[in-house]
Order: C-alpha cells, then structure tokens, then sequence
C-alpha cells in the first residue's frame, strides 16, 4: 500500500461532504436533488461495524437537524437507524456487488425520509402518501445513481480494506 492510500477515503467522504452545500442546490429541488451527505453515511456504513455506524449517523442526523430546528431528533434518530440497519445488512447481503449497494443506497434514503416524516409529524395524511410515493423514490434514485457512480469511478478507493491483505496479490486474493 502507497503512502497516499490512507488519505482517499477520507479525502472523498470530504468531497461528498462539499457537494453536499454547494452542487446540490443545482441539481434540482430538496426532494429530488441526491443527498449527498446522506451516500456519505452509506458508503461509511458498507466499511464499518454496526454500532460505529449508527454513531456516525447519530453524529449526522444532529448535524442535519441543527439546519431544520422545527423537526429537531427527527434526523437524529432516522440517520442512526440507516446508519445502523444498512452497516448490518452489508454484513447479511454480501456488498461486493454494484447493483446492491445501488439497492442499499435507494432503500437506506428511502427508509431515512420514511422515518423523518412519520417521528416529524410535519405532513397531512393525503401529502404522507405523495410525499413517500413520489418524492422519496425520486430522491432515493437520484441517490443511487450518484453513489453507484461514485463507486464505478472510486471502486479501488472506496474497497473494505481486508485484514492481512498486503501488495498486488493481497489485494487481489
């Protein structure tokens, strides 16, 4: 392993991270735009123990509600729910496929906007349905894309590391 290795992770959770308050407004509405801090939280939780997951989501969703005060735990308590479900079923579904971590990014946004709007309280009964039915999908997919992407171009960066793996051949065995 070079020297620069250790940095690329965090270095790319970062630029998620700056995506996250500078492109976003850009790609569209709060409801259909990718959350990009939220794929952050997902790609940590495919390297990470359950219980570290569910921290880094905690630590997330109080982030988050800090910038919507009027829901404030709502976040809290969806991101470390997502946090921790999808650290477990990385380890339940073997994570090693594109097209599953695409299925766990779409569900982890789904379930987190799920959570957010029944602990918030905030909807009526006829815009809970649009709101889960519409608009939650769209942004999951959105979602999913951009991390399914972000995996396609990083898939050497963002790989579990592997204990005792060392070298060309290690890596690859």
């Amino acid at each position: 392993m070079r020297r620069t290795d250790r940095y690329r992770y965090p270095i790319l959770m970062i630029v998620l991270v700056v995506l996250q308050f500078t492109v976003r407004s850009h790609l569209g509405g709060d409801r259909v735009a990718p959350d990009f801090l939220l794929l952050a939280l997902l790609i940590y939780t495919i390297r990470a123990e359950p219980g570290k997951s569910a921290a880094a989501g905690f630590v997330l969703g109080l982030l988050r509600d800090a910038l919507t005060p009027a829901s404030f735990g709502a976040g809290a308590l969806a991101h470390t729910l997502v946090g921790f479900t999808s650290s477990w079923a990385k380890a339940v579904f073997f994570a090693e496929h594109v097209f599953v971590k695409g299925c766990l990014f779409f569900a982890g946004t789904w379930l987190r906007n799920f959570i957010v709007l029944v602990v918030s309280g905030r909807l009526q009964s006829s815009q809970v349905a649009w709101e889960l039915l519409v608009w939650s999908p769209l942004q999951s997919l959105t979602t999913a894309l951009v991390g399914v992407v972000v995996f396609s171009l990083f898939r050497h960066w963002l790989s579990p590391r592997r204990p005792g793996a060392s070298g060309v051949l290690g890596a690859a065995a």
